[in-house]
Formats: C-alpha cells, sequence, structure tokens
C-alpha cells in the first residue's frame, strides 16, 4: 500500500492565514457596527493577505482557485461595506438594480474560479496531487 501523501502549511504562513481571519473579522464587525474608518482601513491588511496567500498556493490548482476566489468575495464584500458606509448602495443603477448589486461582479467572479476548478480542471487532472 503507498503511502498516503500530506499537504502541510509552513508554520509563518500558518499565522499570516490566522491573523488574516483576525483582519477580516474586524472589517466585518465594523461594516456592523458603522465603524467607517476601521471597516475602510481593514480592506487593505485583509485584502493584502488574501492575495499573498493565493500567490504562495500557486503550485496547487485547488488551493490556488479557492484562494483566488476568496480574493474576489473580499472584494465584494468590501465594495458592498463601501456602497452602505456612504449610502450609495440603495441608489438606481439602472432598472430595478442598485450600485449594490455592483458587488455581484466579483462574486461572480470567484465562482466561475471554482466552477472552472470543479467541472473543467479537476476532471482533466485526476491523477495530479491536489489538496481537495
Amino acid at each position: 500500500m503507498a503511502a498516503e501523501q500530506t499537504y502541510t502549511i509552513p508554520l509563518r504562513f500558518r499565522k499570516m492565514e490566522n491573523l488574516h481571519i483576525v483582519f477580516w473579522l474586524f472589517k466585518d464587525i465594523s461594516w456592523c457596527m458603522i465603524w467607517k474608518p476601521l471597516g475602510i482601513a481593514m480592506i487593505f491588511p485583509t485584502l493584502i493577505i488574501a492575495i499573498v496567500i493565493a500567490v504562495r498556493t500557486r503550485q496547487f490548482m485547488s488551493e490556488v482557485c479557492h484562494n483566488v476566489a476568496i480574493v474576489f468575495w473580499i472584494s465584494a464584500n468590501a465594495y458592498w461595506m463601501i456602497s452602505e458606509f456612504f449610502a450609495f448602495d440603495t441608489k438606481p443603477l439602472f432598472g430595478e438594480f442598485t450600485f449594490k448589486h455592483l458587488a455581484i461582479i466579483p462574486f461572480i467572479i470567484g465562482i466561475l474560479m471554482l466552477a472552472y476548478y470543479y467541472l473543467v480542471w479537476k476532471p482533466m487532472h485526476k491523477n495530479a496531487v491536489e489538496t481537495m
């Protein structure tokens, strides 16, 4: 029986990922409590660390696709938060759509990343070493 392969994360990367969660929570708490300066300030470390994580995991398609989807999720979330903070979220864009609805664009890009991974890449690379 062949030994099962393992995927390990260096401790310094794991610490950064854990700090990323702290920044993300502060961003979302600030959004909930309408603490505009802190909420806006937390976008930057949250997004930067998400990008760094995506770049560092690029050797595994499963990891990079999921992490890039997270980058787009945070971007959509940040835009939505800003639209509420500055009260343009309910302003009409066209028809029934408001400026808040523009957040759907990065959300959809994230979904498309995952759809590509699960529906295209993974079936074509059944023997590839992946984390998912």
